[in-house]
Protein backbone atom coordinates (compact mmCIF):
# COMPACT_ATOMS: atom_id res chain seq x y z
CA UNK A 1 0.00 0.00 0.00
CA UNK A 2 3.03 2.38 0.83
CA UNK A 3 4.52 1.92 -2.47
CA UNK A 4 1.12 2.80 -4.12
CA UNK A 5 0.84 5.95 -2.37
CA UNK A 6 4.29 7.11 -2.64
CA UNK A 7 3.86 6.24 -6.70
CA UNK A 8 0.60 8.22 -6.63
CA UNK A 9 2.48 11.42 -4.57
CA UNK A 10 5.64 11.20 -7.66
CA UNK A 11 3.24 11.71 -10.19
CA UNK A 12 1.19 14.09 -8.69
CA UNK A 13 4.23 16.60 -8.22
CA UNK A 14 5.43 15.82 -11.87
CA UNK A 15 2.03 15.28 -13.51
CA UNK A 16 2.57 18.43 -15.94
CA UNK A 17 5.36 17.11 -17.17
CA UNK A 18 3.52 13.53 -18.23
CA UNK A 19 -0.13 15.05 -18.89
CA UNK A 20 -1.36 18.49 -20.84
CA UNK A 21 -4.23 19.54 -18.63
CA UNK A 22 -5.00 22.15 -21.41
CA UNK A 23 -5.31 19.51 -24.35
CA UNK A 24 -6.73 16.71 -22.28
CA UNK A 25 -3.95 14.35 -22.87
CA UNK A 26 -0.86 12.74 -22.20
CA UNK A 27 2.03 14.05 -23.37
CA UNK A 28 4.58 12.22 -25.53
CA UNK A 29 7.46 10.36 -24.37
CA UNK A 30 10.07 13.30 -26.34
CA UNK A 31 8.05 16.04 -24.98
CA UNK A 32 8.40 14.58 -21.03
CA UNK A 33 11.95 14.35 -21.24
CA UNK A 34 12.24 17.69 -22.57
CA UNK A 35 10.20 19.07 -20.19
CA UNK A 36 12.47 17.36 -17.41
CA UNK A 37 15.68 18.60 -19.32
CA UNK A 38 14.07 21.88 -19.26
CA UNK A 39 13.54 21.85 -15.64
CA UNK A 40 16.96 20.62 -14.62
CA UNK A 41 18.60 23.14 -16.83
CA UNK A 42 16.92 26.29 -15.01
CA UNK A 43 17.68 24.46 -11.37
CA UNK A 44 20.97 23.40 -12.02
CA UNK A 45 22.17 26.54 -13.91
CA UNK A 46 20.02 29.68 -12.40
CA UNK A 47 20.17 28.37 -8.42
CA UNK A 48 22.67 26.10 -8.67
CA UNK A 49 24.94 28.88 -10.53
CA UNK A 50 24.03 31.46 -7.93
CA UNK A 51 25.07 29.05 -5.07
CA UNK A 52 28.08 28.01 -6.28
CA UNK A 53 29.45 31.38 -7.15
CA UNK A 54 28.47 32.32 -3.63
CA UNK A 55 31.00 29.20 -2.27
CA UNK A 56 33.68 30.32 -4.31
CA UNK A 57 33.53 33.62 -2.65
CA UNK A 58 33.39 32.04 0.79
CA UNK A 59 35.43 29.01 0.35
CA UNK A 60 38.88 30.37 0.31
CA UNK A 61 38.72 32.98 2.58
CA UNK A 62 37.41 30.67 5.49
CA UNK A 63 39.41 27.82 4.89
CA UNK A 64 42.59 29.96 4.59
CA UNK A 65 41.67 31.59 8.04
CA UNK A 66 40.77 27.61 9.64
CA UNK A 67 37.28 28.22 9.72
CA UNK A 68 36.13 25.56 7.59
CA UNK A 69 33.32 24.52 9.82
CA UNK A 70 31.69 28.01 9.14
CA UNK A 71 31.59 28.28 5.85
CA UNK A 72 29.67 24.91 6.33
CA UNK A 73 27.35 26.34 9.21
CA UNK A 74 26.65 29.82 6.52
CA UNK A 75 26.10 27.57 4.10
CA UNK A 76 24.01 25.20 5.40
CA UNK A 77 21.72 27.82 6.94
CA UNK A 78 21.07 28.98 3.71
CA UNK A 79 19.70 26.06 2.12
CA UNK A 80 17.68 25.18 5.38
CA UNK A 81 16.11 28.73 4.82
CA UNK A 82 15.76 28.25 1.32
CA UNK A 83 14.49 24.73 1.40
CA UNK A 84 11.78 25.33 4.64
CA UNK A 85 10.50 29.06 2.50
CA UNK A 86 10.14 26.59 -0.87
CA UNK A 87 8.47 23.98 0.58
CA UNK A 88 6.50 25.15 3.73
CA UNK A 89 3.97 26.86 1.19
CA UNK A 90 2.60 23.52 -0.38
CA UNK A 91 3.26 21.90 2.88
CA UNK A 92 -0.26 22.62 4.61
CA UNK A 93 -1.99 21.95 1.24
CA UNK A 94 -0.15 18.78 0.41
CA UNK A 95 -0.33 16.93 3.96
CA UNK A 96 -3.90 17.79 4.83
CA UNK A 97 -6.01 19.64 1.39
CA UNK A 98 -5.33 17.36 -1.18
CA UNK A 99 -7.90 17.27 -4.03
CA UNK A 100 -8.34 13.62 -3.23
CA UNK A 101 -8.48 13.91 0.84
CA UNK A 102 -11.96 12.39 0.87
CA UNK A 103 -11.34 9.43 -1.19
CA UNK A 104 -8.13 8.14 0.74
CA UNK A 105 -9.73 8.74 4.45
CA UNK A 106 -12.66 6.64 3.04
CA UNK A 107 -10.71 4.27 2.32
CA UNK A 108 -9.03 1.02 4.88
CA UNK A 109 -5.68 2.77 4.55
CA UNK A 110 -3.84 3.46 7.71
CA UNK A 111 -3.22 6.84 8.72
CA UNK A 112 0.85 6.31 9.32
CA UNK A 113 0.97 5.14 5.75
CA UNK A 114 -0.84 7.87 4.69
CA UNK A 115 1.31 10.71 6.32
CA UNK A 116 4.24 8.92 5.52
CA UNK A 117 3.57 9.25 1.87
CA UNK A 118 1.96 12.96 2.16
CA UNK A 119 5.54 13.53 3.97
CA UNK A 120 8.16 12.07 0.82
CA UNK A 121 6.17 14.67 -1.07
CA UNK A 122 6.99 17.13 1.37
CA UNK A 123 10.35 16.15 1.68
CA UNK A 124 10.90 16.17 -1.88
CA UNK A 125 10.51 19.53 -2.41
CA UNK A 126 12.15 20.57 0.34
CA UNK A 127 14.82 18.55 -0.92
CA UNK A 128 14.91 20.22 -4.53
CA UNK A 129 15.41 23.36 -2.63
CA UNK A 130 18.00 22.67 -0.36
CA UNK A 131 20.42 20.48 -2.33
CA UNK A 132 20.72 23.36 -5.03
CA UNK A 133 22.81 25.07 -2.13
CA UNK A 134 24.59 22.44 0.17
CA UNK A 135 25.55 20.40 -2.45
CA UNK A 136 27.33 23.25 -4.82
CA UNK A 137 28.82 24.04 -1.26
CA UNK A 138 30.45 21.05 -0.29
CA UNK A 139 32.08 20.10 -4.09
CA UNK A 140 33.31 23.55 -4.24
CA UNK A 141 34.77 23.16 -0.45
CA UNK A 142 36.25 19.87 -1.53
CA UNK A 143 38.01 20.97 -4.62
CA UNK A 144 39.51 24.20 -2.69
CA UNK A 145 40.34 22.23 0.45
CA UNK A 146 40.90 18.74 -0.94
CA UNK A 147 39.07 15.54 -0.60
CA UNK A 148 39.17 13.05 2.18
CA UNK A 149 37.47 9.61 3.26
CA UNK A 150 35.94 11.62 6.11
CA UNK A 151 35.78 15.25 3.99
CA UNK A 152 33.50 13.06 1.95
CA UNK A 153 31.25 11.13 4.42
CA UNK A 154 30.80 14.38 6.32
CA UNK A 155 29.24 15.92 2.91
CA UNK A 156 27.30 13.36 2.60
CA UNK A 157 25.75 13.28 5.81
CA UNK A 158 25.68 17.35 5.99
CA UNK A 159 23.37 17.21 2.96
CA UNK A 160 20.97 14.52 4.13
CA UNK A 161 20.57 15.70 7.75
CA UNK A 162 19.73 18.99 6.07
CA UNK A 163 17.28 17.44 4.31
CA UNK A 164 15.57 16.02 7.08
CA UNK A 165 15.81 19.52 9.37
CA UNK A 166 13.78 21.05 6.50
CA UNK A 167 11.19 18.06 6.15
CA UNK A 168 10.91 18.80 10.23
CA UNK A 169 10.91 22.61 9.90
CA UNK A 170 8.40 22.27 6.56
CA UNK A 171 5.98 19.97 9.06
CA UNK A 172 5.94 21.83 11.64
CA UNK A 173 5.81 25.03 9.73
CA UNK A 174 2.90 23.11 8.16
CA UNK A 175 1.15 22.66 11.28
CA UNK A 176 1.42 26.15 12.86
CA UNK A 177 -0.48 27.39 9.58
CA UNK A 178 -2.96 24.74 9.51
CA UNK A 179 -3.88 25.62 13.72
CA UNK A 180 -3.92 29.52 12.03
CA UNK A 181 -6.10 29.04 9.60
CA UNK A 182 -8.81 27.68 11.00
CA UNK A 183 -9.55 30.95 12.62
CA UNK A 184 -8.53 33.54 9.94
CA UNK A 185 -11.02 35.19 8.13
CA UNK A 186 -10.22 37.07 4.34
CA UNK A 187 -7.63 34.31 4.30
CA UNK A 188 -6.64 35.70 0.45
CA UNK A 189 -6.25 39.12 1.69
CA UNK A 190 -3.70 37.66 4.25
CA UNK A 191 -2.03 35.69 1.68
CA UNK A 192 -1.37 38.67 -0.57
CA UNK A 193 -0.10 40.79 2.69
CA UNK A 194 2.05 37.61 3.46
CA UNK A 195 3.36 37.58 -0.17
CA UNK A 196 4.49 41.22 0.00
CA UNK A 197 5.66 41.13 3.19
CA UNK A 198 8.13 38.30 1.81
CA UNK A 199 9.32 39.68 -1.26
CA UNK A 200 10.07 43.03 0.40
CA UNK A 201 12.18 40.79 2.55
CA UNK A 202 13.84 39.50 0.10
CA UNK A 203 14.99 42.36 -2.01
CA UNK A 204 16.36 43.96 1.51
CA UNK A 205 18.59 41.16 2.26
CA UNK A 206 19.17 40.91 -1.71
CA UNK A 207 20.82 44.98 -1.80
CA UNK A 208 22.35 44.07 1.58
CA UNK A 209 24.02 40.57 1.26
CA UNK A 210 26.53 42.07 -0.52
CA UNK A 211 27.87 44.37 2.67
CA UNK A 212 27.11 42.13 5.22
CA UNK A 213 29.63 39.69 3.55
CA UNK A 214 32.14 41.52 3.05
CA UNK A 215 31.58 42.43 6.20
CA UNK A 216 31.59 39.10 7.36
CA UNK A 217 34.89 38.31 5.48
CA UNK A 218 36.66 41.33 6.78
CA UNK A 219 36.17 40.01 10.34
CA UNK A 220 35.72 36.43 10.27
CA UNK A 221 37.75 35.84 13.21
CA UNK A 222 36.12 37.70 15.62
CA UNK A 223 32.58 36.38 14.73
CA UNK A 224 33.68 32.90 14.57
CA UNK A 225 35.05 33.38 18.12
CA UNK A 226 31.78 34.64 18.71
CA UNK A 227 29.48 32.10 17.66
CA UNK A 228 31.81 29.19 18.57
CA UNK A 229 31.42 30.64 22.18
CA UNK A 230 27.49 31.56 22.67
CA UNK A 231 25.91 29.70 19.95
CA UNK A 232 27.90 26.07 19.89
CA UNK A 233 24.90 24.06 18.69
CA UNK A 234 25.92 26.06 15.13
CA UNK A 235 29.57 25.31 15.41
CA UNK A 236 28.82 21.46 15.70
CA UNK A 237 26.29 21.78 12.85
CA UNK A 238 29.16 23.22 10.65
CA UNK A 239 31.67 20.77 11.65
CA UNK A 240 29.49 17.78 10.42
CA UNK A 241 30.59 19.10 6.75
CA UNK A 242 34.32 18.72 8.21
CA UNK A 243 33.87 14.91 8.46
CA UNK A 244 33.87 15.45 12.47
CA UNK A 245 32.61 12.31 13.96
CA UNK A 246 31.42 13.70 17.56
CA UNK A 247 29.98 16.32 15.57
CA UNK A 248 27.75 14.05 12.84
CA UNK A 249 27.10 11.37 15.72
CA UNK A 250 25.31 14.56 18.28
CA UNK A 251 23.56 16.27 15.25
CA UNK A 252 22.51 13.08 13.75
CA UNK A 253 21.12 11.96 16.99
CA UNK A 254 19.20 15.67 17.70
CA UNK A 255 17.71 15.82 14.03
CA UNK A 256 16.36 12.04 14.86
CA UNK A 257 14.79 13.02 17.62
CA UNK A 258 12.96 16.08 16.72
CA UNK A 259 11.88 14.43 13.50
CA UNK A 260 10.31 11.63 15.42
CA UNK A 261 8.38 14.01 17.72
CA UNK A 262 7.13 15.42 14.53
CA UNK A 263 6.22 12.22 13.37
CA UNK A 264 3.84 12.14 16.36
CA UNK A 265 2.70 15.29 16.41
CA UNK A 266 1.25 14.66 12.84
CA UNK A 267 0.05 11.39 13.23
CA UNK A 268 -1.68 12.47 16.34
CA UNK A 269 -3.22 15.33 14.49
CA UNK A 270 -3.41 14.31 10.89
CA UNK A 271 -7.22 13.52 10.98
CA UNK A 272 -8.09 16.35 12.70
CA UNK A 273 -6.76 18.76 11.01
CA UNK A 274 -7.47 17.35 7.51
CA UNK A 275 -11.07 16.81 7.99
CA UNK A 276 -11.62 20.07 9.54
CA UNK A 277 -13.50 22.99 8.22
CA UNK A 278 -12.91 25.56 10.35
CA UNK A 279 -14.21 27.45 13.22
CA UNK A 280 -17.78 28.43 12.16
CA UNK A 281 -19.47 30.86 14.38
CA UNK A 282 -23.39 30.82 15.22
CA UNK A 283 -25.17 33.48 14.65
CA UNK A 284 -28.76 33.84 15.71
CA UNK A 285 -31.26 34.63 12.52
CA UNK A 286 -32.33 38.14 13.00
CA UNK A 287 -35.07 39.27 10.32
CA UNK A 288 -33.52 42.41 8.14
CA UNK A 289 -34.36 44.30 4.64
CA UNK A 290 -31.87 43.69 2.19
CA UNK A 291 -30.57 46.75 0.11
CA UNK A 292 -31.43 47.21 -2.91
CA UNK A 293 -28.30 48.06 -5.52
CA UNK A 294 -28.23 49.23 -8.95
CA UNK A 295 -27.07 46.70 -12.05
CA UNK A 296 -24.28 48.42 -12.26
CA UNK A 297 -22.98 48.61 -8.64
CA UNK A 298 -24.06 44.66 -7.95
CA UNK A 299 -22.00 43.86 -11.26
CA UNK A 300 -18.77 45.76 -9.82
CA UNK A 301 -19.36 44.48 -6.65
CA UNK A 302 -18.92 41.23 -8.71
CA UNK A 303 -16.22 41.75 -10.13
CA UNK A 304 -14.37 43.52 -6.86
CA UNK A 305 -15.29 40.20 -4.61
CA UNK A 306 -14.16 38.10 -7.16
CA UNK A 307 -10.77 39.80 -7.61
CA UNK A 308 -10.38 40.08 -4.09
CA UNK A 309 -11.25 36.14 -3.34
CA UNK A 310 -7.95 35.11 -5.34
CA UNK A 311 -4.37 35.97 -4.05
CA UNK A 312 -3.08 35.02 -7.36
CA UNK A 313 -5.30 37.22 -9.47
CA UNK A 314 -4.60 39.99 -6.68
CA UNK A 315 -0.72 39.44 -6.77
CA UNK A 316 -0.53 38.79 -10.49
CA UNK A 317 -3.08 41.37 -11.70
CA UNK A 318 -3.32 43.82 -9.13
CA UNK A 319 0.38 44.30 -7.59
CA UNK A 320 0.39 47.96 -8.84
CA UNK A 321 -2.46 48.79 -6.26
CA UNK A 322 -0.61 47.85 -3.67
CA UNK A 323 2.99 49.04 -4.56
CA UNK A 324 1.56 52.53 -5.30
CA UNK A 325 0.61 53.51 -1.13
CA UNK A 326 4.01 52.87 -0.89
CA UNK A 327 5.35 54.89 -3.27
CA UNK A 328 3.51 57.49 -1.86
CA UNK A 329 4.77 57.16 1.89
CA UNK A 330 8.54 56.60 0.25
CA UNK A 331 8.13 60.21 -1.99
CA UNK A 332 7.04 61.72 1.64
CA UNK A 333 10.06 60.34 3.05
CA UNK A 334 13.14 60.53 0.94
CA UNK A 335 11.83 62.44 -2.48
CA UNK A 336 13.14 65.65 -1.79
CA UNK A 337 16.82 64.31 -2.00
CA UNK A 338 15.79 61.81 -4.53
CA UNK A 339 14.41 64.74 -6.92
CA UNK A 340 17.71 67.01 -5.99
CA UNK A 341 19.68 64.06 -7.55
CA UNK A 342 17.82 63.93 -10.39
CA UNK A 343 17.45 67.75 -10.95
CA UNK A 344 21.56 67.68 -11.15
CA UNK A 345 22.04 64.86 -13.49
CA UNK A 346 19.03 66.53 -15.78
CA UNK A 347 20.23 69.61 -15.72
CA UNK A 348 20.92 70.11 -19.53
CA UNK A 349 17.45 69.01 -20.22
CA UNK A 350 14.39 70.85 -18.79
CA UNK A 351 11.34 68.91 -17.73
CA UNK A 352 13.22 65.35 -17.93
CA UNK A 353 12.34 65.28 -14.17
CA UNK A 354 8.33 65.63 -14.21
CA UNK A 355 8.87 63.15 -17.94
CA UNK A 356 10.70 60.83 -15.59
CA UNK A 357 7.75 60.74 -13.12
CA UNK A 358 4.87 60.35 -15.57
CA UNK A 359 7.07 57.22 -16.40
CA UNK A 360 7.01 55.66 -13.05
CA UNK A 361 3.30 56.62 -12.87
CA UNK A 362 2.86 54.40 -16.10
CA UNK A 363 4.96 52.12 -14.89
CA UNK A 364 3.21 51.23 -11.70
CA UNK A 365 -0.26 51.76 -13.79
CA UNK A 366 1.04 48.93 -15.95
CA UNK A 367 1.27 46.42 -13.45
CA UNK A 368 -2.64 46.52 -12.77
CA UNK A 369 -4.04 44.32 -15.73
CA UNK A 370 -6.92 43.06 -14.23
CA UNK A 371 -9.47 42.97 -17.13
CA UNK A 372 -7.19 41.38 -19.03
CA UNK A 373 -8.08 38.16 -17.79
CA UNK A 374 -11.55 38.82 -16.47
CA UNK A 375 -13.15 36.90 -19.26
CA UNK A 376 -10.89 34.19 -19.25
CA UNK A 377 -11.81 33.98 -15.57
CA UNK A 378 -15.63 33.08 -16.37
CA UNK A 379 -14.11 30.07 -17.56
CA UNK A 380 -17.00 26.99 -17.93
CA UNK A 381 -19.48 29.78 -15.90
CA UNK A 382 -19.80 32.24 -18.50
CA UNK A 383 -22.67 31.29 -19.53
CA UNK A 384 -24.22 32.69 -16.59
CA UNK A 385 -23.17 36.02 -16.99
CA UNK A 386 -24.66 35.72 -20.98
CA UNK A 387 -28.01 34.64 -19.31
CA UNK A 388 -28.53 37.49 -17.05
CA UNK A 389 -31.18 40.15 -18.14
CA UNK A 390 -28.86 42.67 -17.93
CA UNK A 391 -27.34 44.40 -20.76
CA UNK A 392 -23.80 43.26 -22.01
CA UNK A 393 -22.31 46.65 -22.45
CA UNK A 394 -22.78 46.64 -18.82
CA UNK A 395 -20.90 43.47 -17.88
CA UNK A 396 -18.03 44.59 -19.41
CA UNK A 397 -18.19 48.24 -18.24
CA UNK A 398 -18.25 47.14 -14.80
CA UNK A 399 -14.59 45.39 -15.67
CA UNK A 400 -13.38 48.24 -16.73
CA UNK A 401 -14.75 50.08 -13.72
CA UNK A 402 -12.99 47.57 -11.27
CA UNK A 403 -9.58 48.33 -13.31
CA UNK A 404 -9.94 52.20 -12.77
CA UNK A 405 -11.09 52.01 -9.44
CA UNK A 406 -8.18 50.09 -7.76
CA UNK A 407 -5.51 52.13 -10.50
CA UNK A 408 -6.76 55.54 -10.53
CA UNK A 409 -7.23 56.50 -6.97
CA UNK A 410 -3.96 55.34 -5.33
CA UNK A 411 -2.07 56.24 -8.64
CA UNK A 412 -4.10 59.74 -7.67
CA UNK A 413 -2.74 59.77 -4.23
CA UNK A 414 1.09 59.41 -5.44
CA UNK A 415 0.94 62.61 -7.78
CA UNK A 416 -0.48 64.25 -4.47
CA UNK A 417 2.41 63.26 -2.29
CA UNK A 418 5.04 64.50 -5.48
CA UNK A 419 3.03 68.22 -5.81
CA UNK A 420 3.63 68.00 -1.96
CA UNK A 421 7.44 67.50 -1.99
CA UNK A 422 8.30 68.64 -5.74
CA UNK A 423 6.11 71.52 -6.28
CA UNK A 424 5.38 72.21 -10.02
CA UNK A 425 3.15 74.98 -12.00
CA UNK A 426 -0.26 74.26 -11.64
CA UNK A 427 -0.27 73.75 -15.22
CA UNK A 428 2.44 70.56 -15.18
CA UNK A 429 0.54 69.48 -12.25
CA UNK A 430 -3.05 69.34 -14.43
CA UNK A 431 -1.10 67.32 -17.63
CA UNK A 432 0.58 64.95 -15.63
CA UNK A 433 -2.72 63.87 -13.99
CA UNK A 434 -4.47 64.29 -17.31
CA UNK A 435 -1.92 61.90 -18.76
CA UNK A 436 -2.22 59.35 -15.69
CA UNK A 437 -6.17 59.04 -15.69
CA UNK A 438 -5.96 58.93 -19.63
CA UNK A 439 -3.62 56.43 -19.97
CA UNK A 440 -5.00 54.14 -16.85
CA UNK A 441 -7.59 53.73 -18.98
CA UNK A 442 -6.32 53.36 -21.82
CA UNK A 443 -4.77 50.22 -19.98
CA UNK A 444 -8.24 49.11 -18.97
CA UNK A 445 -9.89 49.17 -22.40
CA UNK A 446 -6.89 47.61 -24.61
CA UNK A 447 -6.77 44.67 -22.07
CA UNK A 448 -10.46 44.10 -22.00
CA UNK A 449 -10.06 44.42 -26.18
CA UNK A 450 -7.64 42.10 -25.87
CA UNK A 451 -9.88 39.56 -23.06
CA UNK A 452 -12.64 39.97 -25.33
CA UNK A 453 -10.84 38.84 -28.74
CA UNK A 454 -8.36 36.05 -27.47
CA UNK A 455 -10.05 34.79 -24.32
CA UNK A 456 -8.88 31.36 -23.44
CA UNK A 457 -12.16 29.72 -21.09
CA UNK A 458 -10.95 25.76 -21.16
CA UNK A 459 -8.73 25.58 -18.44
CA UNK A 460 -8.02 23.69 -14.91
CA UNK A 461 -6.02 26.52 -13.55
CA UNK A 462 -7.09 30.46 -12.68
CA UNK A 463 -3.01 30.52 -13.15
CA UNK A 464 -3.33 29.93 -16.86
CA UNK A 465 -5.35 32.98 -17.53
CA UNK A 466 -3.90 34.83 -15.20
CA UNK A 467 -0.25 34.11 -15.86
CA UNK A 468 -0.25 32.69 -19.19
CA UNK A 469 -2.90 33.91 -21.78
CA UNK A 470 -1.89 35.93 -24.29
CA UNK A 471 -4.38 39.02 -23.27
CA UNK A 472 -2.77 39.51 -20.05
CA UNK A 473 1.16 39.00 -21.98
CA UNK A 474 0.30 41.46 -24.60
CA UNK A 475 -1.08 43.94 -22.16
CA UNK A 476 1.99 43.56 -19.99
CA UNK A 477 4.38 43.88 -22.90
CA UNK A 478 2.69 46.73 -24.24
CA UNK A 479 2.80 48.54 -21.58
CA UNK A 480 6.42 48.05 -20.87
CA UNK A 481 7.18 49.58 -24.52
CA UNK A 482 5.08 52.32 -23.93
CA UNK A 483 6.99 53.51 -20.98
CA UNK A 484 10.06 52.98 -22.84
CA UNK A 485 8.76 55.12 -25.64
CA UNK A 486 7.61 57.65 -23.41
CA UNK A 487 11.19 58.32 -21.91
CA UNK A 488 12.84 57.99 -25.29
CA UNK A 489 11.23 60.10 -27.20
CA UNK A 490 11.70 62.94 -24.88
CA UNK A 491 15.54 61.91 -24.31
CA UNK A 492 16.84 60.79 -27.73
CA UNK A 493 14.03 62.19 -30.23
CA UNK A 494 14.04 66.26 -29.93
CA UNK A 495 10.97 65.95 -27.48
CA UNK A 496 12.79 68.03 -24.62
CA UNK A 497 13.11 70.61 -27.65
CA UNK A 498 8.90 70.86 -27.01
CA UNK A 499 8.91 71.51 -23.67
CA UNK A 500 7.24 69.19 -21.35
CA UNK A 501 3.57 70.14 -20.94
CA UNK A 502 3.54 70.35 -24.80
CA UNK A 503 5.27 67.00 -25.25
CA UNK A 504 2.84 65.68 -22.52
CA UNK A 505 -0.17 67.02 -24.19
CA UNK A 506 1.14 65.05 -27.56
CA UNK A 507 0.53 61.86 -25.18
CA UNK A 508 -2.30 62.91 -23.68
CA UNK A 509 -4.49 63.26 -27.52
CA UNK A 510 -3.25 59.99 -28.66
CA UNK A 511 -4.61 58.38 -25.28
CA UNK A 512 -7.79 59.93 -25.47
CA UNK A 513 -8.48 59.20 -29.73
CA UNK A 514 -7.28 55.36 -28.65
CA UNK A 515 -9.54 55.39 -25.64
CA UNK A 516 -12.65 56.78 -27.43
CA UNK A 517 -12.22 54.01 -30.34
CA UNK A 518 -10.97 51.09 -27.60
CA UNK A 519 -14.57 52.30 -26.53
CA UNK A 520 -16.83 52.52 -29.71
CA UNK A 521 -15.07 48.92 -30.34
CA UNK A 522 -16.29 47.33 -27.03
CA UNK A 523 -19.37 48.84 -26.91
CA UNK A 524 -20.41 47.29 -30.26
CA UNK A 525 -18.16 44.36 -31.98
CA UNK A 526 -16.62 43.80 -28.13
CA UNK A 527 -20.47 43.04 -27.06
CA UNK A 528 -21.63 41.09 -29.96
CA UNK A 529 -18.09 38.77 -29.27
CA UNK A 530 -18.71 38.38 -25.79
CA UNK A 531 -22.21 36.87 -26.14
CA UNK A 532 -21.32 34.64 -28.82
CA UNK A 533 -18.36 33.38 -26.89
Amino acid sequence: MLKLLLKKQLFEIFSPYFYDAKKNKVRSKVSTALYFALFALLIVSLLGGIFTFLSVKLCAPLVSANLSWLYFALMGLIAVLLGAFGSVFNTYAGLYLPKDNDLLLSMPIPVSSLVAARLFSVYLMGLMYSIVVILPAVIVYWVIAGITPFLFLGGLVLTFLISVFVLTLSCVLGWVVAKISQKLKHKSVIAVLASLAFIALYYFVYFKAQSILQELLANAAVYGAQIKSSAYPLYLFGSVGMGNPKAMLIVAAVMTVLFGLTWMLLSRSFLSLATSTGKTKRRKYRETTSRQRSIDAALLGRELAHFTASPSYMLNCGLGTFLMPVCAVAVLWKGKSLFAMLDAMFVDTPGSVPVLLCVILCGLVSMNFMAAPSISLEGKSLWLMQSLPVDTWKILRAKIRMQMLLTALPLLLCIACTAIIYPLPPIWLLVIALFAVSYTLLAALSGLMLGVKMPTLTWTNELMPIKQSAPVMLTLFGGMGYTVLLFAGFLLLPGWMLGFPVYMCCFVGVNLILDVMLYRWLKNTGCARFAAL
